[in-house]
């Protein structure tokens, strides 16, 4: 069976990574591509990378017939998602690539993002999108949101370990560098070039990037009481990929194998022999997650480091993940892809 899917914002970097991913997929045809700011011109004209696919010409998302769509994907920024959304018929399964439903309590989407929340009843309704430990809820579900791609990160580090109580969780510090792609394409001052090449910064420092709303909702939830891990992000001067490294208190041993037990079955997470730690080239353009454990000098304190592509693991990669679950497709459907390497 084939499955008919549509693709709003698809002229952003998650949108050409749906697109990219979605080509090789055996049961999904792209039926609908809109980019309301790009409507009228052809996918290969706006990603020439793509231009060897034949693919519908963009459009405007009001333009596509939806009684024709399986599932949609939603690829737009923050808050004008939620508004598209609340529109679509209900009869469309949606995997959304935006904040707009990470956060069940709509209180704490207007503390992280600043306004209130458009589709409340949506945001109820919106299953988590961290595939690996929502998988069977995801299966049921009409609308997924997916993880921002940092939170991700961090969560495979840290959720197996908090939910095992391996490590102290007032002591779990977080520190991640990710690549420009993951700040989006619209164009923006520190992005340029000549600002950003050759260098690197700390951005969101001291408790302020709106991740961390997802962090404290989810580690809080596993552990039964409130975590507040501290977490300072860096954007580094490449394109993709992100690297986290986390710092705990804890038995290294025990730490590497409640990791190794955890994601034993899982087949795009793969805890690395301990000692050893991953590198952003080794997932690049695929659905990979690579962790490694490394004791630290000092006994009881250990290093967790863990590298995935923010716009295939973190993103578009994950978003079509759970859609392969949504339609009862063979999981793995379009993301077994090997990474790019140099």
């Amino acid at each position: 069976m084939t499955h008919s899917i549509a693709i709003i914002g698809a002229s952003g970097y998650t949108g050409a990574e749906l697109i990219r991913l979605i080509a090789t997929h055996p049961s999904f045809e792209i039926a609908a591509l809109a980019a309301n700011s790009k409507a009228g011109q052809s996918v290969g004209a706006v990603f020439p990378h793509l231009r060897h696919l034949t693919l519908p010409d963009l459009v405007t998302w009001e333009q596509i017939d939806f009684s024709e769509i399986d599932l949609c994907f939603c690829a737009l920024p923050h808050k004008t998602s939620q508004e598209v959304i609340a529109k679509l018929p209900k009869t469309v399964k949606i995997v959304d690539l935006s904040a707009d439903f990470r956060l069940r309590d709509p209180e704490d989407y207007k503390t992280w993002y600043g306004n209130t929340h458009a589709a409340p009843d949506l945001q109820k309704e919106a299953v988590y999108g961290l595939t690996e430990f929502y998988r069977e809820d995801i299966k049921s579900a009409r609308l997924v949101a997916g993880t921002g791609c940092n939170a991700a990160t961090g969560q495979y580090i840290l959720r197996p370990l908090i939910q095992a109580g391996v490590i102290d969780l007032d002591e779990i510090i977080l520190d991640l560098q990710c690549g420009v792609s993951g700040a989006g394409r619209s164009l923006k001052e520190n992005l340029l070039h000549a600002e950003l090449s050759e260098g690197t910064n700390a951005y969101a420092v001291g408790g302020t990037h709106r991740h961390l709303g997802e962090f404290d909702q989810e580690f809080s939830a596993l552990a039964g009481r409130p975590v507040h891990i501290q977490f300072t992000p860096h954007l580094g001067p490449f394109n993709r990929g992100i690297l986290a490294t986390a710092y705990l208190r804890g038995a290294a041993d025990a730490v590497f194998e409640t990791l190794s037990a955890a994601y034993a079955d899982e087949p795009f997470v793969q805890v690395l022999p301990m000692g050893e730690t991953p590198s952003t080239h080794h997932v690049r353009g695929s659905n990979f997650v690579h962790i490694g454990v490394v004791p630290d000098r000092r006994a009881g304190r250990v290093i967790v480091v863990a590298a995935l592509d923010n716009l295939c693991k973190g993103s578009s990669g994950q978003a079509l993940q759970n859609a392969n679950l949504m339609l009862g497709v063979d999981e793995l459907s379009g993301l077994m892809l090997a990474p790019c390497f140099p």
